[in-house]
């Protein structure tokens, strides 16, 4: 009669050998697939079906094609930051916030900000906030021919949403939804350290490069975790078998090295009056000579923020639903980092059908 402990003991062997099996085919797997992975340069972003509207200078407004029978009343027009391009919300069929939004009926706008030339060097928030998104709003109303206009912007997308309807309180803004929005730059520690007047002269910057190269902005997000490169890389390798896990980082891996450069003046302002000054929640930020006051913000409002983001901390963040002043109006925390939160496997469960769920009952 054998015992339990017996039989345990004669098992262990296998058990060994199976592990061992599976390093050793994982290591070459890790081998077959590093070559693949240097040499792959296709990508598949930004497949979702679009046309394109309208072009001003760099800017290119598209609209996507609708893919359902009935769309929402009210088009959604999407406003990305400008020192990123926007295919980080269209990164693979089916991995695209763009695709997912239009499968469930919304008529969907984008604006591509594009790189800055140096002719471009001049332009500052107010030819963004005054001059081009009003003008992109526009071609949105004559296009689908609705007086109404949603807005969804995201990090410093947002930003320039928040102060468009702050700048527009009666025109045809429908409702506004952000995500991850810095409003009080006070919160952005690390950033505001690394632009301290006393050892950044913007000015200097400024003056002797014209726009901000985008290997300086990289290299600024990356200062905010100096080790997280590292660490990627190995987690890369250590996965560099699952072709799930490789997919995914590739993607995500280069649009965050896909940065564009900062328009100068535009740079020169967002340090000087935002980072360096706050301005903007002391209620001293101006546009043109007039006063920027988000309790003018009265139309329905959703703020997004991610719980462990290290380029929108919380703190920067927070008091953006406090200082509007709408009846409707709803902040809510995600899991997930700032990239995180809009991309990725966790963002389809988490963030899109809470977009879905809050805008589909307010675009009818």
């Amino acid at each position: 009669m054998t015992s339990k402990v017996e039989a345990d003991t004669s098992s262990f062997p296998g058990q060994v050998a199976d592990i061992v099996q599976r390093e050793v085919e994982r290591v070459i797997l890790r081998q077959i697939k590093g070559v693949e992975y240097l040499n792959h340069r296709g990508t598949d972003a930004g497949k979702t079906p679009k046309a394109e509207l309208y072009r001003q200078g760099t800017l290119v407004l598209y609209h996507y094609l609708p893919q359902t029978e009935e769309v929402y009343r009210v088009p959604v027009l999407l406003v990305m930051s400008l020192i990123n391009k926007p295919y980080i919300i269209d990164l693979a069929p089916g991995q695209s916030l763009v695709e997912y939004l239009v499968q469930k009926g919304f008529d969907v706008y984008l604006i591509d900000w594009g790189a800055p030339r140096d002719e471009d060097r001049n332009l500052r928030l107010e030819d963004y906030v005054l001059d081009l998104l009003p003008t992109c709003v526009a071609r949105v109303q004559e296009d689908s021919g609705e007086p109404d206009v949603s807005i969804l912007g995201y990090c410093f997308g947002g930003l320039l949403s928040v102060l468009y309807a702050t700048q527009y309180p009666h025109g045809p803004l429908k409702n506004l939804l952000c995500l991850t929005t810095p409003i009080d730059f006070s919160g952005m520690t690390l950033q505001r350290a690394w632009t301290d007047k006393r050892h950044f002269d913007v000015d200097d910057i400024v003056d002797r490069l014209g726009n901000v190269p985008a290997e300086m902005i990289l290299a600024s997000f990356d200062m905010l975790r100096p080790a997280s490169r590292f660490f990627s890389q190995i987690r890369l390798w250590d996965n560099m078998w699952n072709d799930e896990f490789v997919t995914a980082y590739r993607r995500l891996d280069r649009w965050s090295n896909d940065q564009i450069p900062f328009a100068g003046e535009c740079f020169r302002q967002t340090v000087k009056e935002l980072l360096q000054e706050n301005r903007l929640v002391e209620g001293r930020f101006q546009l043109n000579g007039r006063k920027v006051d988000l309790g003018e913000i009265t139309v329905p409002f959703m703020h997004v923020v991610a719980k462990y983001d290290h380029i929108v901390p919380y703190e920067s963040a927070r008091c953006l639903v406090y200082q509007v002043t709408s009846e409707d109006r709803i902040e809510e925390v995600i899991e997930g980092g700032h990239v995180s939160l809009v991309a990725g496997r966790n963002a389809i469960k988490r963030l899109w059908p809470r977009i879905d769920g809050w805008l589909s009952e307010r675009s009818l």
